[in-house]
Parts: structure tokens; C-alpha cells; sequence
């Protein structure tokens, strides 16, 4: 009798995950039986004023059983100076083709500034007619709103930023790196991404620092020398530390480097100006003692359309 129990049980629990399992048998995605998942391929773009330039943001959903038919792409402005933000209007709609099960069908969005200002209104009046008239760090936010076979519609969490900025503003693969622990070569963080935002005109923000996301430096270029200073000072006037330790730059900051050579050398842009694929160079590093520094050189180059 007990070995009959044992085994109704076996076969009750076997046809129950069967059943769930036939129920969704996309195991690559989990639950995308409800489809509408699109993922954004330009998480941060970077606007050129005076460019005059078409820019273009990608995209992809992954067809279930549930399908995506389009991308509806909603506009929002927000003005760095006060915070502001406007209303939100409705860019444009990609139709999807590709629908069949088990695909993934990428799409592109591209917008001009007159598409991505249209329609949209801030305090009451509409943006200038002119870019001339933005302020370094304003930002449009893209938002994607998937719509399935099934007539629902998903908003996705995940956006494009297109921010105003400057030459050097955009996203980078890290071609070239090394990271010195107290004299010794401890490794490279090469093929990553790395972020370099306009915090106004002339200043930037290189958002991480080797390994450590949470750490971040501040920097210039020489537009005629083409050579790069790492602030010492964070955008508050303070001495700027990563890790908790003093900054070690070419110009300034503590201590002196021990293993790399900083100088205009070793910090500086090389601008394309034929593809666009600008590159920076970095050293920099942190001081905690004379034999114990951190040294850092690292070189980006600008991923481009």
C-alpha cells in the first residue's frame, strides 16, 4: 500500500511540472509568455549642440508567445538648471515584422532636434527652435512602450538618455588598462563600457574608476593641446578622493607616482574627427603612502553609430 502512495505521488508530481513547464516553455526569459520586454541598446547618447547631426537610438524585444508588433517611443525634456521637466509626448511608433516565435527582432529609432523638441512645452512655452538656446546637461528621457499581439501595452524600465553635452560626452569600450597595487601590476578591466558625461562646458565626469563603479574624477581638455587634466577638487570644491584616499593627478593632488609617467603624454584626446571614434587616455591613481600607491592608466575609445 505505502509503495502505491509513493507511487501516485511520483506520477502527480511529475505531470505538475510537466504542465508547468508546457505552460511556459520559454526558459531562456522565464515568465515572456506575457511578452513586451525591449531591450535598449544606447542607454546615454550624446547631443552635440550645433551638430546638425541625426541620431539614432537601438533596440530589440525577443518574440515568446506573446508577441511584440511595435514600439511606441515617448519624448520627455528636463532642464538641468532648474529641474524642470515637460510633458510627455509620443516621438515616434516602430512597427515590428518580425514576429515569429523564438526570434529576437531589433529595431532603430532616429530623431533630428526638431523631432525631439515637437509637441513638447516647458513652464508653459515650447523648447527654442535652436539648440543655441540648451544648456550643457539638459536631457531628453526616451521611454519605450512595447504593444503585444494581444492589444496590451508594457512600459519598460529601461530608457535612453540623450543628454547635451560637449566633443568628448558618450559612452566608451575600455581598449587599453592597467591597475599598479604598491608597485605591482594587478590587473585590467579592458572591454568594459565607460560613461564620460558634460558637467558644463569645459568640465567632464568619468563616471567609475577601474573595478569600483561608485567612484568617480572630473577632468578638462585642452582643445588646442588636446591634453587632459584630472581635477583634484570635486564639483563642491572639496578635495576629491577615490576609494577614501587622496587623488593622485599629473598637476596636483597627493603624493607622487611611483610606476606611471603622468604627464600630457599619457592623459590626452585623440580626436577622429573622420569616424568619430574619439579616444582618451588616463593616468591617475591614489596616494595612501609612500610605496602603497594606486596607479591607473587606461585608454577609451567613443562607440559611435
Amino acid at each position: 500500500m505505502k509503495t502505491l502512495k509513493k507511487l501516485i505521488l511520483t506520477l502527480f508530481v511529475s505531470t505538475m511540472i510537466f504542465s508547468c513547464i508546457d505552460d511556459d516553455n520559454d526558459e531562456l526569459t522565464g515568465n515572456a509568455a506575457l511578452g513586451g520586454l525591449v531591450d535598449v541598446g544606447n542607454p546615454l547618447i550624446s547631443y552635440v549642440v550645433g551638430s546638425g547631426n541625426t541620431y539614432s537610438a537601438a533596440g530589440a524585444v525577443f518574440q515568446a508567445n506573446i508577441q511584440t508588433t511595435e514600439v511606441k517611443v515617448y519624448n520627455t525634456f528636463t532642464d538641468n538648471m532648474s529641474g524642470s521637466s515637460s510633458n510627455r509626448v509620443l516621438l515616434k511608433t516602430i512597427p515590428i515584422s518580425n514576429t515569429a516565435v523564438g526570434t529576437t527582432a531589433n529595431f532603430t529609432v532616429t530623431f533630428t532636434y526638431e523631432e525631439l523638441i515637437a509637441g513638447l512645452t516647458l513652464n508653459g512655452s515650447p523648447l527654442p527652435d535652436s539648440d543655441g538656446g540648451l544648456n550643457i546637461g539638459d536631457f531628453w528621457t526616451l521611454e519605450y512602450e512595447a504593444v503585444t499581439s494581444e492589444g496590451k501595452t508594457h512600459n519598460n524600465s529601461s530608457v535612453t538618455k540623450v543628454a547635451v553635452g560637449t566633443r568628448y560626452a558618450g559612452i566608451y569600450t575600455v581598449v587599453a588598462s592597467a591597475y599598479w597595487n604598491s608597485g605591482s601590476l594587478l590587473g585590467n578591466w579592458t572591454g568594459g563600457d565607460r560613461v564620460i558625461e558634460s558637467v558644463d562646458a569645459t568640465i567632464y565626469r568619468h563616471a567609475g574608476l577601474a573595478y569600483w563603479d561608485d567612484n568617480e574624477f572630473f577632468f578638462t581638455v585642452d582643445n588646442d593641446t588636446n591634453v587632459i587634466t584630472v581635477l583634484d577638487k570635486d564639483l563642491e570644491d572639496g578635495d576629491l578622493l577615490l576609494n577614501g584616499s587622496p587623488v593622485m593627478t599629473c598637476t596636483g593632488g597627493t603624493g607622487s607616482f611611483e610606476v606611471l609617467t603622468c604627464d600630457g603624454t599619457t592623459s590626452r584626446a585623440i580626436p577622429d574627427d573622420v569616424t568619430g571614434k574619439d579616444v582618451l587616455e588616463f593616468t591617475v591613481g591614489y596616494f595612501r603612502g609612500v610605496g602603497a600607491t594606486r596607479e591607473f592608466f587606461e585608454r577609451l575609445e567613443k562607440q559611435v553609430d
